[in-house]
This record gives C-alpha cells, structure tokens and sequence, in this order.
C-alpha cells in the first residue's frame, strides 16, 4: 500500500476533511463546474492547505485568519468523498482510504473521471461521471482527483475529456468518448479471444482496472536470474501459438498458465531465456470489421502497462487482475527453470493508427504529445502503421521509462526487445532543445524525425538506476529507411538484432559467392559493427529466422513467398528472403532434395550456436516448422502459426535432438561465449589445408580452430560448396581429432554424444582419415571436431 507523501504546493492535494485552507478564496465545486451528476451529495468541510511546515504551523497559531470554506462532494450514492487529489504518480493508485487518479492532458479544457460496474461496461454506460474542478483538480497539466472510501475496488475507470476536436491542429478532444488511461495497469473489453461483442462490435467500451491497496499475488521469493548476456541462449515465442495446437494437450491451451505447462521443453532444448512476441493489450480483431484477418502478432499496442487479459484463462473476470497474476506466474515459473523472460515492447506506434483511426486513449488525451506530427495534424509514418509515437518529447519519454520500471520491479521481467527501435533515436514533433537539453542549440532548429546522436529517451533508458541492469535490445531500424546495426546510441548496454548476421548467413550458407570473409566476421561476433563503438560480441543478437519472414524449414523450401492467404495480393511481406530451396519449389521434392534441406537446417544452426553474440532462434524452428511459404503471418490465428507439438515428438530422434545438443554444446565450450571479441592467441583461419585460409571472392569454406579452457581445442568447418570436400586438420603432437558433428551424416550419427552405443564404431569407421589429419566432407555441410589425447 503506497503511503501519502510530504508535499508543498500552493494549494490542497488531498483535500481533508475538518482541516483548514487558508489560501485566501473559495474553490468551486463540482456542480458549478460540470453541472450534477448521478449519486452526487453535498456537504461542507475544510481543506488543509500542504504548505512549507513552518508557515503551515504558524498559520495553524493564527486563529484570526480567515477560513474558507469547500463543498464537499460525494460520489456512488454517498459512499465516496471527492477530494482535490494529487498530481503524481500518474495513473490510478491505491492510498489509504482510497484511490489517486492523476492524467496528462495539456490542452483539454475540461476533465472528468469516469466510473463503471462491470455490467455498466458491458452495456456501455457510464456508472458514475465525476467532474474534475479546473481550480482543485488540476496542477499544471495534469488532472487529478482522490476518491475517499472503499467503493471501488470491483470498478473500473476512465476519463471523459473536452476541447477543441480540429485534426489540422493535431487536437482530437471530443467529449463523447471514454478513453483509456495510459497508465492503467489492467484494460478490460472483451472477455474472449476472437469473438466480437454483442452486435459484432470489435472495438467495445474500455475501461482501466482501479488497483487494490494490497497484492495477494506469491512470488515465492522469486529474484532476478541477472545472466550476463553473453550466456544466453534466446527463443522467441508467440505466446498464443506456443500451445494453442491440439496437440499441446494443455488445460489452457493459448494462454499464459498454458505455457507454463510447456516451459520444460525450453529448458530440455537449452534455451535460458524466452523473448515474448508483444504481450501488452491490442485488439486481435482490430481487422475483423473489414475482412476475416486476425492481429495475431500482437505488434498494434493499446496499452503499455496492461497484459494481454485474453491470453489470460481468467479473461477478464476480477477486473483483469486475474491476466497480472498469470504474467507473474509465467515469470516466476520460467526463473524457477532458470529461464529469463524479455518482453518485445512496441513503443514505436499504437493501435490508433492514422486520422480514420479511432479514439481509444493517447489521440483523445492529448494527440499532439503523443504523436509525431507535420504542421497541418498529419501524421508521420515512420512505423509503418500509420502513426508515429512521440518517443523523445519529455512527457513521452517519462511515460515510456514509467512503464519500463513497471514491467521489472512489478511484473519481474528481464529485459526488453524494442521493436522498431530507431523511431526512438529521431527527433519529436514540436522539438524544443531548451525543454530537451535546458539551453537553446546553435544552428537551425532540428526538425520533425531528424536522428539523433544521443537522443534523450535512449538516454535516460540507459542511465535509469533500474533499467540500466537489464537487458536492452534494439531491432534498430524502422519503416521510414533509418539502418542503424552497428550504429544505434548505446551507452555500452544496448545491444542489437544483428540483421546483417542474417543476411550474410543466409548468403554464405547456400552456396553465394564472396561472402566467406563477412561469414567469418559474423562468427566472431561482428567486430566489423561493434568493436570500433566500445562494444563486446555479445551486443550482437544473432538470428538467421525470426517471426517476421521464412521459418527455418521454409528458408531451405522457397525460394519466392505465398502471402495469398493474407488477403493483400501477395504484395506484403519481405521480397528479398536470401532462401534457396535446395533445388525444387515447395515441401513435396525428391528424396535427395529432401536430404539437402534438413543438412542445410543444421548447417544454420551450427551456425547460430558456434558464433560469438547472443544465439536466436525462432518457436517452431527446432522441428522444422513450415508456413507453407508464408513469410509475413501477422493475420492468421491457426495452425500456421501454432507450435505443433506432434510435429515435435515425430522429429525427436532427428532435427529436435540436433539442436538440443547443439545448445548443449555451446554452454558446454568456454570459447563460444566469450567476454571479448577472439584474437589470433586462441582463434586460428584454415581452408581446406590447415592454416591456409581463402578469403578470395571465390570461396565457399571457412574452417577455424579454437582453443578452449573445457575441450581443449574445437575445429569448426563449413563446406557451403556444391562439391564434396577432404579438409586437411591442423596436427596437434600427442593428441587426435575426434568427430562430434557432421551434418552431412543421417541422425543420429549427425551428433555423436558419449553415451551413444556404437559411438566408437562409427569413429572408427574414418579412423584411416583421422590417422592422417583429414576429414570427408559432403557438399553444403559442417562439422565440429574436439581435440582429445592419443592414447
């Protein structure tokens, strides 16, 4: 329960009954104000003025200073008092004796407080109106009120604002719209996933959640698994498609408690930390009016502080607290698996879209501060979505760290992927650099989007004594065209999804010419992007597929995409997929062609697990899960984006143990993980004859050896030619090269592990190749050798 802090401001923050105010006028009450409203009473009473102690106390001895007198009034029948409030927190806070609720809105001319039932809702009617008095209920930009009494934990709220409604002006004010707070931790709508409300509405009422003073929530002594980054093994996950399969036989298939029925598999497969496709609430039927489409991803915020409430198997019953509580127990059930959890947050645009789009919260707020706008109200795309969030102009900023804060100290998350994270490096709308850096800049003004070298919310994120201890990473681009890998402002702690990893695997790996020396700088972690900025291998999040373009499966099956069924004749998604399809089109080929497919699936990732950086790989992936071509899925809530996990036991004994093992392997070798970027004291280039590598435009092998403080020595080569090859090993005296993966072998013989019966068989069988320092290598394979003693 958050107790009342000391303030001193010029007039009463919590208005007290019994008290005195000896400001000098008398405030007006709500009625002469908004007019009445329903279950209002009046009264009187005297109101403390918070003022410095020592003249609080001396007014208090002047018993000949005039009293002024304040109306009391009452809300829900009576059984509420309405006092002045305080203007900080922002949001709705519990107190004692009641709740805090304090909204930013800078050019509303008036305000009210917006009550519901949970049947009032549903029916679309305000239970109680409260108006907010421009002289009481308001400090400086923010609108504020308490509400005394017990009344409302079973309620929920909004705010009901007035002003000019002039889009040419960027003002969306229009008051016969209840709209969301930004700050509410829960939003309750709809109760369940996929179906409209009554009359087909998708886009119901909202209301926010009004908090208990208390948490019945257990943690469990849950804390902070504080993994440095460069151990991480990460695994995006939809959390919807994770189990909503048939054969995910969970009890709640789809939902937050039904994924924690499924975390042993994540930590069976090696993965230490799950980064969850965004998980705040959005309207999945955002396009349903229009078409049968689904917002299945998730990437149209509505608001940042609230959980997903129907990817909660309570819905929205107890007000949405029920989708907290389930967050938390995912967290907490993941840390007891030694698993982190990072949220992928989209503060880059929300779910209102352009000018058609509809009012639900930040427009009918205060629309000019929380978006980016051009001088006649237009909107800047630069997401792509149709709207721009404001992210460096300073209420905006406050707004973001505020929520991140939340998300950690409240929920126990880890860390944070922004999605579209160059949007928040450009330059706000209406920039000011006084009211950004307290002193006019030399030079012109900087204008509307223009990139920042060292832009305040990235700052701030940076040095917050909270969020600068967990993990930061960017995907750092946007629609607008602004590239930043290598290049985004960081401050030593932000890493990145490293795109040009991805593009340059993909090359090298299916047989492209002059790729060999940018494939050999992608497997020491990038030095090329990271080392001149100060930053280490692991600032590079590494990934060959995530949920946007081909699975891993598809990459090795297409070469164009089937986007059809998206509706949008096959114009979205990504052109340029840098796949191959191993020589015929589509999941029904030939048997060698079939055979090609799953070597080059293991040869990506082998990849991902022995570069430097932070290995990423994509739900689905590990059994080679298809979308049948589809390389932009936002739209579609079925099989296609759902973990199949029939598909995962049939693949048990074949891709899914291949990459158990690798993951295993990886935290089992010192040299993959390393603090610092590799130097030639333990890292050593070779092509097909030891210590000749070929970096001519040419070549398609890279070879390289390790030392390593756990095996030894590790050689890793990749034959990404068309033609097999005999690679020649480096001769270490007193010792002998032994095969531990070959992916050019069928399973299981493609890992051999130790405890595997005819394990020294299948050794002795290239021992004639062994004995003289050389290994066969098939066309579009790998292979990892560890160094043991010659005995």
């Amino acid at each position: 329960m958050v107790q009342l802090p000391c303030v001193s401001a010029p007039r009463p923050l919590l208005a007290v009954p019994a008290g005195r105010w000896r400001a000098g006028v008398r405030a007006r009450s709500n009625a002469a104000v908004a007019g009445s409203g329903r279950g209002r009473g009046r009264g009187r009473f005297r109101a403390a003025a918070a003022r410095p102690v020592a003249t609080a106390v001396q007014a208090e001895q002047d018993d000949s200073e005039e009293e002024v007198m304040v109306e009391e009034r009452y809300a829900l029948g009576g059984a509420c008092t309405v006092l002045a409030g305080m203007p900080a927190p922002l949001g709705a806070t519990a107190l004692h004796g009641g709740v805090n609720f304090a909204v930013y809105s800078s050019g509303a001319s008036a305000a009210s407080l917006c009550l519901f039932t949970p049947d009032d809702l549903k029916a679309d009617t305000v239970t109680e109106e409260v108006p907010l008095d421009p002289l009481l209920n308001r400090t400086g930009n923010v609108w504020h009120v308490f509400i005394h009494g017990d009344q409302l934990h079973d309620m929920l709220y909004g705010y009901r604002f007035d002003g000019v409604f002039s889009p040419e002006r960027g003002q969306y004010y229009d008051v016969s719209n209840v709209v969301v707070d930004p700050y509410a931790k829960a939003v309750v709508s709809r109760g369940q996933y996929g179906v409209p409300a009554p009359g087909d509405n998708c886009w119901p009422q909202m209301a926010g959640m009004i908090p208990l003073p208390y948490s019945t929530f257990d943690w469990q002594g849950d804390l902070p698994l504080r993994y440095h980054q460069k151990d991480l093994v990460i695994y995006e996950m939809h959390l919807r498609g994770f189990t909503k399969h048939d054969s995910s036989n969970t009890k709640h298939p789809g939902t937050y408690i039904g994924a924690v029925s499924k975390l042993d598999h994540l930590k069976e497969l090696g993965v230490n930390c799950i980064e969850l496709m965004p998980c705040h609430e959005f309207n999945e039927l955002e396009y349903f009016s229009s078409s049968s489409k689904m917002n299945f991803w998730g990437y149209s915020t509505i608001n940042f502080f609230s959980p997903m409430a129907r990817y909660s198997s309570s819905g929205i019953r107890d007000s949405g607290r029920g989708a907290i509580n389930e967050f938390k127990t995912f967290v907490r059930e993941a840390h007891k698996r030694g698993i982190e959890v990072i949220m992928d947050v989209v503060f880059n645009h929300t779910a209102e879209g352009n000018e058609k789009g509809p009012i639900l919260s930040f427009r009918g707020i205060d629309n000019s501060t929380y978006y980016m706008l051009a001088p006649k109200g237009e909107f800047y795309n630069y997401s792509g979505c149709g709207n721009t969030f404001n992210c460096n102009h300073p209420v905006v900023r406050e707004f973001i760290v505020d929520c991140l804060r939340y998300w950690v100290t409240e929920i126990h998350v880890d860390g944070f992927r922004f999605d579209l994270a160059s949007i928040m490096t450009r330059g706000c709308s209406l920039w000011d650099p006084v009211n950004v850096y307290g002193s006019p800049m030399e030079g012109d003004m900087i204008t509307t989007g223009t990139p920042l070298v060292a832009p305040p919310l990235v700052d701030m994120i940076s040095n917050d004594p909270i969020l600068g201890d967990v993990k930061l990473i960017a995907e750092a681009w946007d629609a607008g065209g602004l590239y930043q890998v290598g290049q985004f402002p960081h401050w030593n702690v932000w890493s990145e999804w490293n795109g040009k990893y991805r593009d340059t695997v993909r090359q090298f790996i299916k047989g492209t010419d002059g790729f060999a020396g940018a494939f050999a700088e992608c497997l020491c972690g990038s030095p090329q992007l990271y080392q001149a900025g100060g930053r280490k291998p692991w600032h590079s999040v590494n990934f060959v597929c995530a949920h946007d373009g081909f699975t891993l499966a598809d990459l090795v099956t297409y070469n164009n995409k089937y986007n059809l069924s998206n509706g949008e004749d096959n114009r979205d998604g990504e052109n340029h997929n840098l796949s191959w399809n191993c020589g015929e089109e589509g999941e029904f080929a030939s048997l060698p062609v079939r055979r090609l497919r799953k070597r080059q699936m293991r040869n990506f990732f082998v990849c991902l697990m022995v570069s430097q950086g932070v290995p990423m790989f994509y739900m689905g992936d590990e059994y080679g899960h298809t979308k049948g071509g589809n390389n932009n899925t936002y739209c579609h809530d079925h099989y296609v984006n759902y973990f199949h996990w029939d598909k995962k036991e049939e693949q048990s004994s074949d891709l899914y143990r291949f990459c158990r093992l690798m993951t295993k392997f990886r935290k089992e070798c010192e040299s993959l993980g390393l603090e610092d970027f590799p130097t030639s004291e333990r890292l050593q280039w070779h092509g097909h004859q030891p210590g000749k590598p070929n970096w001519s435009e040419a070549s398609r092998f890279v070879a390289f050896t390790m030392k390593d403080e756990t095996k030894g020595e590790i050689y890793v080569a990749f034959n990404t030619s068309h033609l097999p090859v005999v690679v020649g090993l480096p001769e270490r005296p007193g010792f002998r090269w032994e095969p531990v993966v070959d992916t050019g072998k069928e399973a299981p013989y493609d890992f051999l592990t130790d405890g595997m019966p005819d394990r020294a068989v299948t050794i002795y069988q290239f021992s004639h190749f062994l004995n003289s320092n050389l290994y066969p290598m098939l066309s579009y394979s790998s292979i990892i050798l560890v160094l043991r003693p010659d005995v």
